[in-house]
């Protein structure tokens, strides 16, 4: 084979083989392959697409370049969950007890933030101890144990999706569908997961913003999730404003807190409960939607949602207090508010911009090598559809820095107030199975 006779091939839209992927993959993962044929390659890819079966056979590539985990000594349906992301999500940190407190184990992997937040495993560094370098033995036993565990992604999982990503970074190439759903699902799948959900977010605070994108996308990780013998279900949800009241990381985990103990938002509780009860069914725990939806209420207003998370917390070296005092949790030195510029109600907040805030606070990074500032953060006092008054605090900025006014100029412009009141839309759009 020749990488420029599977170049000329896409070109014209033809389906390439399994066997002629693999060899352009795993051949560019190796170094025989130079970045000017790959780059090639993937502008065929972004212009002409690929089939449902030639995703598949890419995704297993990506997998087949590196490690992938096995969760074979573990009992019972492993499930997990990914959220394409947005600003303020911390479902994760909610539906891993959520899902745990009954029976489902939860071995879950997860990548620290680039941009506007931590990720997952940056906002639980956030907790005083918590440990997310656990060895394969203590990950393992613990899911067996808790049923649950999570872990920083290991070096070398999918390393063929990160040569390609950062490739696709510089040839304008990021935003082509079978390309981001076949770096999605080989984290995935190389995750070792029996089944996976998927929280594709839209909105101005998501990568994707029409529903008509994200149900593109949804239904293209879970035509592989099926191809790969994965069972895979998408979950459409609204990112047209942060989720939830707080964005950054110590404060995020306040907030995962509070809804495990019933106190949450109406938005970010219904998302949770929907992938939790997504979680639930296919791991066996329940028949059905319906069943695990009162089940799950249940476990949170019986308490046994919240002491699941306090032994997570307890089993991975953090400080399990938080969670009675939150107040232990880093501070940011600095509040700064945000005030409403005229009477009327909050017509729409640019998730994206929020989020950049953040970020120029100190809560995100630009770069991996980049530090997080666990207490950084906004907290959100109104959201959409709120009456407010000129010079009423809608918005907290938390900071350990000095100079901010990139920041609160960027918050500021994110709020749009308008004499009426705006449409509501649904916090899910809709469920790909």
């Amino acid at each position: 084979m020749r990488a420029v006779d599977i170049i000329e091939k896409k070109k014209h839209n033809m389906t390439l083989s399994k066997e002629e992927i693999d060899f352009l993959i795993l051949g560019y993962t190796n170094g025989e392959i130079p970045d000017y044929q790959m780059s090639a390659f993937l502008m065929t890819v972004y212009f002409n697409g690929m089939n449902s079966e030639e995703i598949a056979n890419l995704t297993e590539s990506f997998v087949k370049s590196g490690d992938s985990v096995d969760l074979s000594e573990i009992d019972g349906i492993k499930v997990d969950k990914h959220s394409t992301g947005g600003v303020g999500d911390k479902i994760s940190l909610i539906v891993i007890p959520l899902v745990a407190s009954f029976g489902v184990p939860v071995a879950k992997m997860s990548g620290r933030g680039l941009g506007h937040t931590g990720g997952t495993i940056d906002k639980l560094e956030s907790i005083e101890g918590f440990r997310t370098d656990l060895s394969p033995d203590e990950f393992i036993n613990n899911v067996n144990k808790y049923k649950m565990a999570i872990v920083g992604q290991t070096a070398n999982l999918t390393p063929a999706d990160k040569k390609i990503y950062a490739l696709r970074d510089v040839t304008s190439t990021i935003d082509s569908i079978p390309l981001i759903a076949s770096s999605i699902m080989s984290k995935k799948i190389a995750s070792g997961a029996d089944s996976i959900v998927l929280d594709v977010k839209v909105g101005s605070g998501a990568f994707m913003k029409t529903i008509e994108e994200a149900e593109a996308l949804a239904r293209t990780m879970v035509s592989i999730g099926k191809n790969l013998g994965r069972n895979t279900i998408a979950v459409i949800t609204n990112m047209d404003q942060p989720l939830g009241h707080e964005v950054g990381n110590s404060n995020e985990v306040m907030e995962a807190i509070k809804v495990l103990k019933g106190e949450g938002s109406v938005d970010e509780t219904e998302i949770a409960l929907a992938i939790a009860a997504n979680m639930c069914v296919l791991g066996g725990a329940f028949s059905n939607m319906d069943e695990a939806y009162k089940g799950l209420k249940e476990s949170i207003s019986s308490g046994r949602a919240i002491e699941k998370l306090k032994e997570l917390i307890k089993i991975q070296g953090g400080n399990p207090n938080i969670i009675d005092n939150p107040d232990l949790l880093p501070k940011a030195k600095n509040i700064h508010p945000i005030k409403a510029d005229k009477d009327g109600y909050i017509y729409s907040i640019d998730a994206e911009s929020i989020g950049i805030g953040a970020m120029l606070l100190g809560a995100g990074r630009k770069k991996k090598e980049d530090p997080i500032d666990p207490a950084a953060g906004i907290t959100l006092i109104s959201k959409m559809g709120d009456k407010v008054s000129k010079g009423d605090i809608i918005c907290q900025l938390r900071t350990n820095l000095d100079e901010i006014d990139d920041a609160m100029e960027k918050v500021q412009g994110a709020f749009v107030i308008k004499d009426e009141k705006p449409k509501t839309n649904p916090f899910i759009y809709n469920i790909i199975r």
